[in-house]
Protein backbone atom coordinates (compact mmCIF):
# COMPACT_ATOMS: atom_id res chain seq x y z
CA UNK A 1 0.00 0.00 0.00
CA UNK A 2 1.32 3.23 -1.10
CA UNK A 3 0.92 6.06 1.33
CA UNK A 4 1.04 9.81 0.94
CA UNK A 5 3.37 11.61 3.89
CA UNK A 6 4.50 15.20 4.89
CA UNK A 7 8.16 15.41 3.13
CA UNK A 8 9.30 18.57 3.70
CA UNK A 9 7.77 21.61 6.49
CA UNK A 10 8.85 25.25 6.23
CA UNK A 11 7.54 27.37 8.70
CA UNK A 12 7.67 30.60 9.48
CA UNK A 13 7.81 32.53 6.04
CA UNK A 14 6.68 35.61 5.54
CA UNK A 15 5.12 37.13 1.94
CA UNK A 16 7.46 39.50 0.60
CA UNK A 17 5.73 40.37 -2.44
CA UNK A 18 3.00 39.55 -4.53
CA UNK A 19 2.35 40.08 -8.55
CA UNK A 20 -1.78 39.38 -9.88
CA UNK A 21 -0.61 39.50 -13.31
CA UNK A 22 1.24 36.03 -14.07
CA UNK A 23 0.37 32.58 -14.39
CA UNK A 24 0.56 31.89 -11.54
CA UNK A 25 2.59 29.85 -8.24
CA UNK A 26 4.65 30.60 -5.38
CA UNK A 27 8.41 31.90 -5.82
CA UNK A 28 10.92 30.83 -3.09
CA UNK A 29 14.49 31.57 -2.45
CA UNK A 30 16.37 28.92 -3.65
CA UNK A 31 18.52 28.13 -0.45
CA UNK A 32 15.25 27.71 1.25
CA UNK A 33 14.11 25.04 -1.24
CA UNK A 34 17.14 22.96 -1.88
CA UNK A 35 16.94 22.66 2.44
CA UNK A 36 13.74 21.61 2.57
CA UNK A 37 14.48 18.90 -0.77
CA UNK A 38 11.74 20.61 -3.28
CA UNK A 39 12.54 21.08 -6.41
CA UNK A 40 10.98 24.09 -9.14
CA UNK A 41 7.58 23.25 -10.06
CA UNK A 42 7.18 21.13 -7.15
CA UNK A 43 3.46 20.98 -6.40
CA UNK A 44 3.44 22.55 -2.59
CA UNK A 45 0.91 23.01 -0.28
CA UNK A 46 0.57 27.10 1.47
CA UNK A 47 -0.93 27.52 4.58
CA UNK A 48 -1.79 31.41 5.27
CA UNK A 49 -1.23 31.29 9.62
CA UNK A 50 -2.99 35.18 9.51
CA UNK A 51 -6.23 34.45 7.90
CA UNK A 52 -6.81 30.51 7.15
CA UNK A 53 -6.22 30.30 3.51
CA UNK A 54 -4.93 27.30 2.14
CA UNK A 55 -4.17 26.67 -1.45
CA UNK A 56 -1.86 24.28 -3.72
CA UNK A 57 0.55 25.49 -6.47
CA UNK A 58 3.56 24.70 -7.45
CA UNK A 59 7.34 26.47 -6.91
CA UNK A 60 9.02 28.60 -8.79
CA UNK A 61 12.53 29.69 -8.03
CA UNK A 62 13.69 32.90 -6.35
CA UNK A 63 17.72 34.20 -6.19
CA UNK A 64 19.28 32.12 -3.54
CA UNK A 65 19.66 34.46 -0.19
CA UNK A 66 17.13 36.39 -1.92
CA UNK A 67 14.90 36.17 1.23
CA UNK A 68 11.77 36.25 -0.92
CA UNK A 69 8.52 34.15 -0.87
CA UNK A 70 6.39 35.77 -3.56
CA UNK A 71 2.51 35.35 -4.13
CA UNK A 72 2.28 35.33 -8.11
CA UNK A 73 -0.84 35.00 -10.33
CA UNK A 74 -4.01 33.94 -8.43
CA UNK A 75 -2.28 32.94 -5.32
CA UNK A 76 -1.63 36.59 -4.88
CA UNK A 77 -4.91 36.72 -3.71
CA UNK A 78 -4.61 34.48 -1.19
CA UNK A 79 -2.44 36.92 1.27
CA UNK A 80 -0.84 40.23 2.38
CA UNK A 81 2.62 41.67 2.67
CA UNK A 82 4.06 39.91 5.87
CA UNK A 83 1.70 37.32 6.57
CA UNK A 84 2.97 34.53 8.00
CA UNK A 85 2.89 31.42 6.05
CA UNK A 86 3.90 27.50 6.20
CA UNK A 87 4.41 25.53 3.07
CA UNK A 88 4.30 21.88 2.83
CA UNK A 89 5.22 19.30 0.59
CA UNK A 90 4.29 15.93 -0.10
CA UNK A 91 5.88 12.15 -0.74
CA UNK A 92 4.30 8.76 -1.38
CA UNK A 93 5.96 5.98 -0.56
CA UNK A 94 5.32 1.87 0.65
CA UNK A 95 4.37 1.04 3.96
CA UNK A 96 7.59 -0.34 5.24
CA UNK A 97 9.67 2.33 3.83
CA UNK A 98 7.31 5.08 5.55
CA UNK A 99 8.60 3.41 8.90
CA UNK A 100 11.96 4.85 8.98
CA UNK A 101 10.79 8.35 7.29
CA UNK A 102 11.52 11.62 9.32
CA UNK A 103 9.83 15.23 7.21
CA UNK A 104 12.41 17.54 6.83
CA UNK A 105 11.98 20.68 9.03
CA UNK A 106 12.97 24.30 7.99
CA UNK A 107 12.56 26.60 10.37
CA UNK A 108 12.90 30.28 8.47
CA UNK A 109 13.84 33.64 10.81
CA UNK A 110 14.44 37.17 10.15
CA UNK A 111 14.44 38.13 6.25
CA UNK A 112 13.09 34.56 5.16
CA UNK A 113 17.16 33.21 6.27
CA UNK A 114 16.97 29.28 7.47
CA UNK A 115 17.65 29.07 10.65
CA UNK A 116 18.75 25.26 10.59
CA UNK A 117 20.79 24.43 7.88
Amino acid sequence: MLRILCKSKITNGYITSKELRYNGSIGIDKKIIEAADIMPGEQVQVLNSNNGERFTTYVIEEQADSGKIVLYGPAARKGELQDELVILSYCMMETKESHNFKIRKIELGKNNQCKNK
